[in-house]
């Protein structure tokens, strides 16, 4: 009787820790699913290249990525990986007919709609008449190597969405953890239900 009450006591402290863990995992899989739950935004690009919009995305994730401070410590790393280096030996047709990820294509090049005519992949000249259309990135594109397209929206964007994609894996991982460690946990509270009454029988005595 002695083992078989120190069994169920440990199979509780497993079954307890099981439980807060389940908790955990849904409560962390719902807040991820609810802060990309956004539908990305349509590409507006002819040449190929999605442009999205800040307000397809949650409002948490923009106030927590982009917020100044962490947007200047994610652009600098941006600028330190040398994100749009490898581009700058391409000519304009090259350029649009590479398989740029999204985060160059925002952060390494003005929107396309500004009307931006290039002289090379990283190097653009604003037509006489100005911007195509009067949208913020147009103005804060620059073609200083260092600066280019790191603080424009389109950029911010991109981030955004490569983050929204991780933690759309992440939320489908842990899903299948979730899963399994539900059943871990049907299987625990079946073995402690069978222990305990084996247990009472045990003690109990022939009937």
């Amino acid at each position: 009787m002695g083992s078989c009450c120190r069994l169920s006591f440990f199979m509780w402290i497993y079954l307890v820790v099981l439980f807060f863990l389940i908790l955990g995992l849904a409560a962390f899989t719902i807040f991820t699913v609810v802060v990309t739950n956004k539908n990305v935004g349509k590409a507006l690009s002819e040449k190929g290249f999605g442009e999205h919009r800040l307000g397809d995305y949650s409002r948490w994730l923009q106030n927590y990525v982009i917020n100044a401070e962490n947007w200047d410590q994610i652009k600098n790393c941006l600028v330190d990986v040398n994100l749009c280096q490898h581009l700058t030996e391409n000519n304009a047709k090259v350029f649009y007919k590479r398989n740029m990820s999204l985060i160059q294509s925002g952060c390494c090049k003005p929107p396309a709609y500004c009307g931006f005519q290039s002289q090379n992949a990283t190097y653009w000249i604003m037509p006489k008449t100005g911007p195509a259309v009067p949208d913020s990135d147009c103005k804060t594109w620059s073609n200083i190597q260092k600066e280019l397209c790191f603080d424009c929206k389109s950029c911010k964007v991109a981030v955004l969405d490569s983050i929204k994609k991780d933690w759309k894996i992440i939320a489908l991982i842990n899903s299948i953890i979730l899963v399994i460690v539900i059943i871990v946990y049907a299987i625990g509270c079946c073995a402690l239900r069978s222990n305990s009454s084996s247990g009472y029988q045990k003690y109990s005595g022939p009937a």
